[in-house]
């Protein structure tokens, strides 16, 4: 039998069920969340998700805990799309993509699994990056753990915003 190492994913899969709090409000106070902040603008933030699709999975998430764009202001509006823009940018010079999945799932049936903090997906995506693992095994493979992912992509936040 072969074995896929994934260490990281223990504090995933042994956590309770129950939800403590909100991952994107605890991520503007919570040290170990915060290490994983690309960027800080005035309304919004980018950050990694801690459980990616692919390497560079990373989101752009309004400060205020709001659920819907509805919700947001027209500042907010504008910040969610300028960093998405930015965070294009950044995956594209860092990770070379072929492509680029770029969405937001509102409610639990468009498959939110944070219901009630509006964030915007960007998952890089290459040619060929399904493969038996996550097709027949439904196991994805990641190449890069979070520290990488942030040492790569951080310089490229700073360069493209100025900061």
């Amino acid at each position: 039998m072969e074995r896929l190492w994934s260490p990281w994913r223990l504090a995933y899969v042994s956590a309770s069920s129950e939800p403590k709090g909100c991952i994107f409000c605890d991520a503007q106070a919570d040290d170990e969340a915060a290490a994983l902040v690309l960027f800080r603008g005035t309304t919004c933030f980018v950050i990694l998700n801690l459980y990616p699709y692919n390497n560079g999975h990373l989101m752009v998430v309004p400060n205020r805990h709001i659920a819907t764009l509805e919700a947001a202001s027209r500042d907010e509006l504008g910040e969610i799309m300028a960093l998405t823009r930015v965070a294009e940018m950044a995956l594209r010079e860092v990770y070379r993509p072929d492509g680029l999945n770029v969405g937001i799932n509102l409610g639990k049936a468009a498959g939110a699994g944070i219901l009630d903090h509006l964030h915007v997906h960007l998952v890089p995506r290459w040619s060929g990056d399904t493969n038996f693992m996550t097709a027949i095994g439904e196991v994805r493979v990641l190449p890069e753990d979070l520290a990488q992912t942030v040492e790569r992509l951080r310089p490229a936040f700073e360069r493209l915003l100025g900061a």
